[in-house]
């Protein structure tokens, strides 16, 4: 257990820039103060003590505002960076190397037992405020953007953002580097640009069919100036000739 605390002090030390100190980390991270409740009330949940290792949970709960129910499953290395909020259901499966951020749910969208809280593999990073709902599998090295929402599978290497989380860009190869929040802004669209960019588009589009309808329009009455009138013209010249006016 020491020896796993270690590591997850060094993983934060690796990650955030703004731990400068290991006894700083130890007495001051909540996100690290959630695992170790996590890791200990996970044992009493292998030894068939499930009463206590719940109270022993609930106890972590309102010491660091992190909910993480000790049935979950977590690998080696797992970061929670700020962490007022998140919420990791029963049978959430976390790998090896994964980070999240504050407010994020791994939550279920079923009542029945069995597997019904998400799947998250290595080195996944979920942003803030990102939901994981129902038995989904988030791949290898995805990224979550922060406030998205998931309701599928994310295939390895992807970025998703939105509501529904769909696909940012085609699937990479992570950088070496930790990115933060999950989000790079030198390879990540901003959906809402793009939405502009295509409404400018169609804009310019529709002017410039007004634009050619118009001169259309001209070419024809410079073409015919002495043609016979409209309708509504000879309606009326017709009235006008019965008042003996014309």
């Amino acid at each position: 257990m020491f020896k796993r605390l270690r590591e997850d002090i060094d993983t934060i030390m690796a990650r955030d820039p703004a731990a400068r100190s290991r006894i700083t980390v130890f007495f001051t991270y909540p996100g690290l103060h959630a695992v170790m409740f996590y890791r200990l009330s996970h044992r009493f949940v292998n030894w068939n003590m499930r009463g206590f290792a719940l109270w022993l949970s609930y106890v972590g709960r309102i010491l660091t505002g992190i909910e993480i129910h000790p049935g979950a499953t977590i690998g080696r290395r797992f970061f929670v960076d700020h962490g007022t909020g998140v919420v990791i259901g029963e049978t959430t499966e976390i790998g090896d190397d994964v980070t999240l951020y504050q407010g994020v749910t791994l939550g279920g969208t079923s009542s029945d037992g069995g597997k019904r809280h998400p799947t998250l593999l290595d080195g996944v990073i979920v942003g803030a405020g990102a939901k994981i709902l129902g038995p989904h599998t988030i791949g290898k090295n995805a990224r979550v953007g922060s406030n998205a929402v998931v309701l599928k599978d994310v295939p390895e290497c992807v970025t998703v953002v939105g509501v529904p989380a769909r696909p940012a860009g085609m699937p990479k190869q992570p950088k070496p580097e930790f990115v933060a929040y999950g989000t790079p802004t030198d390879d990540l669209p901003d959906p809402v640009a793009r939405a502009v960019h295509g409404l400018n588009a169609e804009l310019a589009t529709l002017r410039q069919r007004i634009v050619q309808l118009e001169d259309e329009l001209a070419h024809h009455r410079d073409a015919a100036p002495d043609g016979p009138l409209d309708g509504r013209d000879e309606e009326g010249a017709g009235e006008q000739r019965r008042e003996g006016r014309c």
